[in-house]
């Protein structure tokens, strides 16, 4: 898939969405099929993710601003870079969804919490929000179903209740949105890894959002 018809800029898509619903296996099937440049969300190299499950309170803050940072990073390589990508995860998502969550819940005291955000905000100035974000919009059934098919030991902790809380905040996210366009996936009945026809038809939804 080329640039929208008559531009000749490159296009950035970001996948957005709750732990467990399906972000990373999209942004891979969409940039083979795309030929676009995939910018993976830092998982399996993150030092801080592990303690943080095993300890929120404690590791938070040192979580959230590694994140931060390595989102930055792959936003101002977008930014720079002459090529159209894939993003998976917004830098948008870590204080909109986690971190308010965090100091919601009292995971984050209020002085990290509004440390962070000033950060954050001063970060964001300087970054291009991409031209479309497509969200993946998942129940708790299907997010722990899929967090348990993958199997990382970290994330078998993950209660239904921190889920529910983290969609909440994607729904308000969402509906507050109004950076660029936003296609909502409901993800749900579909099998996008497994089933090509499901593939094609999110394909399609965003050929039409790019158009």
């Amino acid at each position: 898939m080329t640039p929208p018809t008559g531009t000749s800029h490159k296009a950035f898509l970001a996948v957005a969405g709750n732990i467990g619903s399906g972000k990373s296996s999209l942004t891979r099937l969409l940039s083979q099929r795309m030929k676009w440049t995939p910018f993976f969300e830092s998982v399996e190299d993150n030092p801080y993710l592990s303690d943080f499950y095993a300890d929120m309170k404690r590791w938070s803050f040192n979580l959230q601003v590694y994140f931060l940072s390595n989102r930055f990073r792959s936003h101002k390589a977008i930014s720079e870079g002459p090529e159209s990508v894939i993003l998976d995860r917004v830098i948008y998502e870590d204080a909109e969804i986690f971190a308010r969550n965090l100091f919601e819940i009292g995971k984050m005291d209020e002085r990290d919490y509004r440390n962070y955000v000033a950060l954050y905000e001063v970060m964001t100035e300087y970054l291009r929000p991409p031209d479309l974000l497509i969200y993946l919009r998942a129940n708790v059934t299907t997010l722990l179903h899929q967090i348990a098919l993958r199997g990382r030991d970290f994330e078998l902790s993950i209660k239904s209740e921190y889920l529910e809380q983290l969609n909440r905040h994607y729904e308000g996210w969402i509906r507050r949105y109004r950076m660029g366009k936003v296609l909502v996936v409901e993800s749900d009945s579909l099998d996008f890894v497994n089933n090509g026809e499901d593939l094609e038809t999110i394909i399609d939804m965003i050929r039409e959002q790019l158009r």
